[in-house]
């Protein structure tokens, strides 16, 4: 879980949110220049944008209303230096100090972003990042943050992504100021902006009226391994910090943008790859650029996915077919959240801030005038909840803020992608709430308990079948069934089992991978947290391409005195299909234990056994102690305890391996019920039930079963502590999701209301 003081925040950028206003004193910078070349999407600009320099106090009580405790924000640079360096505006001081003495009142805690990309034109025009000489012009922006603001605000970041405004500002071109560099002067921006920080950080320290806090903010794509295979972390680990990137996209690298700062040293493989580009790197460069720091801030949206090859190399794993994504083409990778963290920290070993992370998403204000963002909502919950485990496993993270507040001005995107959990109209600069700030306000109330880490979620478990090959069974699993069975002996499908001789697995989903029996350990509240032990019932269908042998189950004492403490055997089945003149055999005709031995040394079956006929559609109770068989040309379903205790009174003398099967005579004898109760009203017809009703066959002391004919739709509520349902004819939809005959799922406790609609027949069942 996240520490006590865990700090719950939102993040935006100067630029991205505040406007502007005739005679503000503001100076023009290379955005400016860049949407005024007409390098923004849709010819859009950012002039007024969400009026935050206006609407603030509005803006600051809405995050108190919603619970936010952080802010971090960024301070233009030409707005408080119109000229970049020189003369201060001194509007902009009395507008950003009374911003952050606005967020302080609302109980929002400042954190201020010195560069969020908004560098002067002025200084621009004299070479920009390029030039030298940004190294003491952003440290004497560092100085006027600090002489004005750090009265008001403990907490500083220098650089906001440089890998963004380095690469994507003057290697592609497609952020401003729109250049497409040399690699050599590329690489010599990127160490002018790592000198700048460090210079940067000496100032803010220097000229602080008292202590304050200071760290950086670079990002990057998070390498995340596709096992956890030792040998597939340590190639995603490897890769994170190495430097596969092609030249042309090299500002994405990692180790080159965080090693200088937090280990005082560019990284070796670096230095040898880019040896031609370098300018030259001093001692004192590297003095200057490793100034201590109180944390680290890592932005983070997404990574790729790394796996050992066969030579123990590192391989790039492809995205899937429809591999999801946010609305900005971005992949949804929580995973990169856990090992991304992981990794961070375990090299830097520094305290880290997230921040940024959120999601672009196609937000539309609906009919009922509110804003319904599900799509943010899962992926913040999925992030956040990797994030729980990283710090879980031992990173030290002290804050999250989520990107962004509001929707706002997305670079040269323009206003096309919405990333906030506050809907802006930017016609009217109406403001409404999303249902994503709502969720994201019980995480921040609640510490993160809410998460789906911390809740368990409830999804309806889709199990794999457990197949078994018989001396009697037959083929029709898959020709009626469409399974994939093992061979033509197939005669028992266990499509509900956690028992040792045949455990399920979990087809799908979050728990995918996970057997039943896992299940049942793990996640006892998924099962209504049962006092039994272990599952308590067994689901079979079974093929009976010949007779099964005569014979019979034990109750749970006798089983579990006799057979290591396993459940009895009570049983029910369901005819799936039968040839016109099927049989069962049910019961026996001894009227005592020594008649019942004797007949059964004498070889008299026929005497001694009844058998009733039955047709499909017929339901009947088996219960321990009860003398029965499944008869050839039968297919059955059977709800059953856990158990695969049989005693084989008889088996026709056949052979496996030329050799008979074992007989359990003494034990049948120790546990058939004499006199055998009646088998006249033994089976009852359950083929024309009521349709669109759950009708109950049985309730005995281990299960509930009961049909289900269904042709429409029906809703109910899930009140048991489980419930299995089996998809014996048909074809339909359960919570949106298909399913068809031979679908055998769990409906877990607490799922609340379950829809269904088709046109099938199930058979679903419960422990008492």
């Amino acid at each position: 879980m996240f520490r006590e003081d865990f700090v719950w925040g939102v993040a935006s950028s100067a630029y991205q949110v505040e406007g502007r206003e005739e005679g503000d004193g503001c100076g023009k910078n290379i955005w400016d220049t860049f949407t005024e070349e007409g390098r923004i999407q849709d010819g859009h600009n950012s002039y007024v944008t969400c009026d935050h320099m206006h609407r603030y106090k509005e803006d600051y009580a809405l995050m108190r209303m919603l619970g936010i405790k952080a802010y971090r924000f960024s301070m233009s640079w030409a707005r408080i230096l119109p000229e970049g360096t020189g003369k201060v505006n001194e509007k902009a001081i009395a507008l950003y100090r009374d911003m952050i003495l606005e967020m302080k009142k609302n109980g929002v805690e400042p954190y201020i972003t010195m560069y969020h990309w908004e560098f002067p034109q002025a200084l621009q025009d004299k070479g920009g990042w390029l030039n030298e000489e940004v190294i003491d012009w952003f440290a004497e922006y560092a100085k006027v943050v600090a002489e004005n603001f750090s009265d008001i605000c403990e907490n500083f970041i220098t650089l906001n992504e440089p890998q963004c405004f380095v690469g994507l500002g003057h290697l592609s071109g497609v952020h401003a100021p729109g250049m497409k560099l040399p690699y050599k002067d590329v690489f010599q921006i990127a160490h002018n902006a790592l000198r700048a920080h460090g210079k940067a950080v000496i100032n803010l320290r220097k000229y602080a009226c008292r202590p304050i806090k200071v760290g950086y903010a670079p990002t990057c794509g998070m390498a995340y391994p596709a096992s956890n295979k030792p040998e597939d972390i340590e190639a995603a680990r490897k890769t994170l910090f190495g430097f596969h990137q092609p030249m042309d996209n090299w500002t994405w690298n990692v180790a080159w943008f965080n090693d200088p700062v937090f280990l005082g040293k560019y990284p070796e493989e670096g230095l040898k790859k880019f040896a031609e580009y370098l300018p030259e790197i001093t001692e004192e460069d590297m003095k200057l650029i490793s100034q201590p720091l109180d944390f680290m801030g890592q932005n983070i949206y997404n990574g790729y996915m790394m796996k050992a090859g066969a030579d123990g190399e590192p391989e790039f794993v492809d995205r899937y077919a429809g591999f999801p994504k946010t609305a900005a083409n971005w992949p949804v990778t929580p995973e990169c959240f856990y090992w991304g963290v992981r990794f961070i920290y375990e090299r830097y070993k520094l305290p880290m801030f997230i921040t940024e992370n959120g999601m672009s998403c196609h937000d539309n204000v609906a009919l009922d005038g509110k804003v319904h963002d599900p799509d943010r909502q899962n992926f913040l919950d999925l992030y956040i909840s990797a994030l729980q485990k990283a710090v879980d496993d031992g990173a030290d993270v002290r804050g999250y803020f989520l990107w962004t507040f509001l929707d706002n001005f997305e670079w040269d995107k323009g206003y096309t992608e919405r990333f906030g959990i506050v809907h802006v109209d930017f016609r009217t600069q109406k403001r409404i709430v999303k249902d994503s700030a709502y969720w994201y306000q019980k995480v921040i109330e609640s510490n993160g308990a809410n998460l789906s880490i911390n809740q368990k979620p409830r999804q309806i478990l889709f199990l794999d079948p457990v197949f078994k090959q018989m001396i009697w069974g037959g083929n029709q699993l898959e020709t009626k069934f469409g399974y994939q069975i093992p061979g033509d002996k197939t005669g028992e499908c266990w499509a509900v089992s956690a028992h040792p001789n045949g455990d399920c697995v979990v087809r799908e989903g979050i728990y995918a991978g996970k057997s039943l029996s896992e299940m049942w350990k793990e996640y006892p509240e998924l099962f209504g947290n049962s006092a039994y032990d272990r599952f308590p019932l067994l689901i079979k269908i079974i093929d009976a391409k010949d007779d099964l042998s005569i014979q019979v189950h034990p109750d749970d004492t006798y089983a579990g005195e006799h057979e290591n403490g396993s459940f009895g055997k009570t049983e029910c089945w369901y005819i799936l299909d039968c040839p016109d003149d099927a049989a069962l055999v049910v019961g026996h005709n001894a009227g005592s234990k020594e008649e019942l031995a004797d007949m059964i040394a004498q070889g008299k079956w026929s005497e001694l056994i009844r058998e009733v006929p039955v047709k499909k559609g017929d339901f009947i109770q088996i219960n321990p102690g009860t003398v029965h068989a499944i008869k050839g040309g039968l297919m059955i379903l059977e709800t059953q305890q856990n158990s695969d205790i049989t005693y084989r009174v008889y088996d026709y003398d056949r052979l496996t391996d030329g050799k008979p099967r074992q007989l359990h005579v003494q034990q049948s004898i120790d546990v058939i019920t004499v006199p055998a109760p009646s088998a006249d009203d033994s089976v009852k017809s359950a083929l024309e039930l009521p349709k669109n009703v759950m009708h109950e066959l049985i309730s005995c002391d281990y299960y509930t079963v009961w049909k289900l004919d269904l042709d429409g739709a029906i809703s109910f509520e899930q009140t048991h502590p489980f419930l299995i349902m089996s998809v014996i004819e048909g074809e339909g939809l359960v919570n949106g999701q298909m399913i068809k005959k031979g679908d055998h799922f769990v409906i877990p406790s607490g799922m609340g209301q379950v829809d269904m609609q088709g046109e099938m027949v199930l058979m679903a069942s419960t422990a008492k």
